[in-house]
């Protein structure tokens, strides 16, 4: 119930990991959950023995007061001034480390209260109140915890214990020992230890954990795997690419660790809130006095005020939403981006790589007449089979689709902005622009005015067709701007593509304003203008060039698939590459920041009713108490909504203790 949680800036530094082992990625994370316990002053309790203990005890105690069963001074009860003393310890003791830190908490008033109500004789009145907080505190403390666990759960989820291959054979080691490089066998039903690419094996893997996806994801040779994620039915070797800290599982407890450790500026308003809240009720319970000269009212005013729905329930519900976030994909690098989240005005979006896949594709094979269309693919493949532009890997990879295969050329040569020139068995052959084939003398039809880059086929100084090749927009984007845009968020298309491609994309997404033929300094000059108006700001980008946008926006925000620059600069990181993810983190946040709403509203105005009610005589002690310790609960519930289910952590406790989860070393440490 302390009204004022110690200040996580003030905790030790962050957590770092040990290189490239599980197990060291668990130690320091146990120890960091451990210093969160002591430093939030008592709101992560588990229930344990001793409060049970002290509990029965105040509650045996204020039946034997209120039966009278040992009672040698008429006006004055040896059990109940014992048993409140006892057992409301926890309360006085907070209360004493309160006053040398000179903080106004709910324990004091709770402890003036206590005196007070033994001093006037109300001894069972007394036992009752000191059992209720006591209860309402392991209560609190359990539901805090839950919210805690939830991140030592996920440090449970790595593999300590691998099957690497090792002389030929498959050797069970401990994954401190694993290099980039190796390759380890992953049996069914087990969880995958490694960031890598799979060489062999076929199989389907739950990425939940990561990506936050409910389907399994089908992988065979070549397809990249996360640590962390559950390969479900056949065997996969796995060439290790990163370990450790260095996976992006790591990185996900990494971020969630160090945004619970940090503060949003709302948990600072809501300490002072509640820190006035006490003085409020101190204050109306002196003027009660003044008034009626009654200590039972005033009792009852210093009683019915609580703020630890305001004071416990706010970080309770920053942590939750970050958490569930988490769980669907979406990496929060702290509460302060999660507040700035739910006021987000404009929506600014990087084209390649974040609405398209940023891999172009063939998207029409448009033959001239009377040329077969595998006659037009097997003369591009063969001339762009050395290039490394990636429009020539888009027809390689149409080609190959096709079953044609790419001929070697024997001469290949490459025009900047114009195109390729090969020959092969003397054959000359042209993939490139319009003037590239006029240069040759060679007769084109007249262009299309698409809107997708078009690249011009000739072979023996015929022309012999157009083939369309256009970078794919993402599935889900088209919904995703729609859904942005009824939150009433702008929306605004930024790339440097030229215009009428630019406008193409946004009209086919319906995007709201689209700037095209920007550099990066222009992106980065466009997020300024209009954080300088005052306007909050989303920028999403995943390439270097979108770094220094990023960084500026009010939140940045990277797609997991982009480059480590991005990634780094961006305050949240989309782990899926799924737009639907943002809207769905954005959802969050707002619904975040309605709770902790809630709550203030909602303490305020019991809190002032209440202490109206009191001061009247309408309230006793008794009553007041459960006022009190009732609207607490409900509010600190009402934050733990946020939380990830618990349904999710307990079936993915069963799949870690299934029998055909051979490769051990697996602990829960929630």
């Amino acid at each position: 119930m302390t009204t004022t949680p110690a200040t996580r800036s003030n905790h030790p530094d962050s957590p770092s990991f040990e290189p490239d082992h599980g197990q060291a990625l668990k130690q320091v994370s146990v120890s960091h959950a451990e210093g969160h316990n002591h430093a939030e002053g008592g709101h992560e309790r588990g229930l344990e023995w001793a409060d049970l203990a002290r509990i029965c005890f105040v509650v045996l105690s204020a039946l034997a007061v209120w039966f009278r069963l040992w009672e040698p001074f008429p006006h004055f009860s040896v059990i109940g001034i014992l048993a409140t003393l006892g057992g409301g310890y926890p309360i006085f003791k907070e209360a004493l480390e309160n006053i040398a830190d000179r903080k106004m908490t709910m324990e004091l008033s709770m402890t003036i209260a206590l005196l007070a109500a033994l001093v006037i004789g109300e001894f069972f009145t007394a036992l009752v109140i000191t059992a209720f907080v006591l209860v309402a505190e392991v209560l609190e403390g359990l539901t805090v915890g839950r919210g805690r666990n939830a991140i030592r759960h996920l440090v449970g989820l790595l593999p300590t214990t691998a099957l690497v291959r090792r002389n030929e054979s498959w050797q069970e080691v401990e994954t401190r020992e694993i290099a980039a490089g190796d390759t380890v066998l992953v049996k069914p039903g087990a969880r995958i230890p490694v960031d890598g690419s799979v060489t062999g094996g076929h199989s389907f893997v739950d990425r939940s954990t990561i990506t936050g996806e409910s389907m399994p994801a089908e992988k065979a040779s070549g397809a990249s795997v996360y640590a962390g994620t559950i390969n479900q039915s056949g065997a996969l070797e796995i060439q290790v690419d990163r370990l450790g800290r260095d996976t992006t599982f790591g990185k996900i407890i990494d971020a969630v660790e160090r945004a619970e450790k940090s503060r949003a500026p709302i948990q600072g308003i809501a300490d002072r809130l509640a820190g006035y809240l006490v003085y409020f009720a101190l204050g109306a319970a002196a003027l009660t006095f003044l008034v009626t000269h009654n200590v039972r009212s005033t009792i009852s005013v210093i009683i019915v005020a609580g703020a630890c729905g305001i004071a416990a329930g706010t970080p309770l519900a920053i942590l939750g939403a970050i958490g569930r976030s988490a769980q669907l994909g979406s990496i929060i690098k702290g509460g302060i981006y999660l507040e700035s989240l739910a006021n987000i005005h404009t929506v600014l979006l990087d084209k390649t790589g974040t609405l398209t896949y940023g891999t172009p594709e063939v998207v029409d094979i448009r033959p001239a007449d009377g040329i077969p269309v595998s006659s037009l693919m097997q003369a591009a493949s063969t001339a762009e089979a050395r290039s490394e532009h990636p429009m020539a890997k888009a027809i390689l990879r149409k080609a190959a689709i096709m079953g044609i295969g790419a001929k070697e050329p024997k001469y290949f040569g490459y025009t900047p902005g114009k195109g390729v020139i090969a020959t092969c068995g003397g054959i000359e052959m042209l993939v490139g622009n319009r003037l590239l084939l006029e240069e040759r003398g060679i007769e084109s039809p007249v262009g299309t005015n698409s809107t997708n880059s078009e690249d011009l086929v000739a072979s023996e100084g015929r022309f012999l067709g157009t083939l369309i090749i256009a970078d794919t927009l993402r599935p889900e984007a088209t919904k995703a701007i729609q859904d942005l845009k009824s939150m009433g968020m702008k929306t605004v298309l930024l790339t440097g593509d030229a215009k009428p491609v630019a406008e193409d994309i946004g009209r086919k997404l319906g995007v709201g304003e689209v700037a095209a033929e920007l550099l990066p300094e222009d992106k980065l000059e466009y997020v300024a203008r209009l954080t300088k108006e005052g306007q909050n700001v989303i920028m999403v980008g995943d390439g270097v060039n979108d770094a220094p946008a990023l960084m500026k926006a009010t939140v940045g925000i990277a797609m997991g698939a982009g480059t480590d620059v991005a990634r780094e600069s961006a305050n949240v990181v989309l782990i899926g590459n799924d737009l639907s993810k943002l809207v769905e983190t954005l959802v969050i946040a707002r619904r975040c920041r309605s709770t902790i709403m809630q709550n203030f509203v909602g303490t305020l105005a019991v809190d002032t009713v209440g202490v109206g009610l009191a001061a009247f005589g309408f309230l006793n002690p008794l009553l007041a108490a459960f006022i009190h310790v009732s609207s607490e609960m409900a509010f600190i519930l009402n934050s733990a909504r946020l939380l990830p289910p618990i349904s999710s952590a307990n079936q993915l406790r069963g799949i870690l203790s299934h029998p055909n989860a051979p490769i051990g070393g697996e602990r829960d440490l929630a």
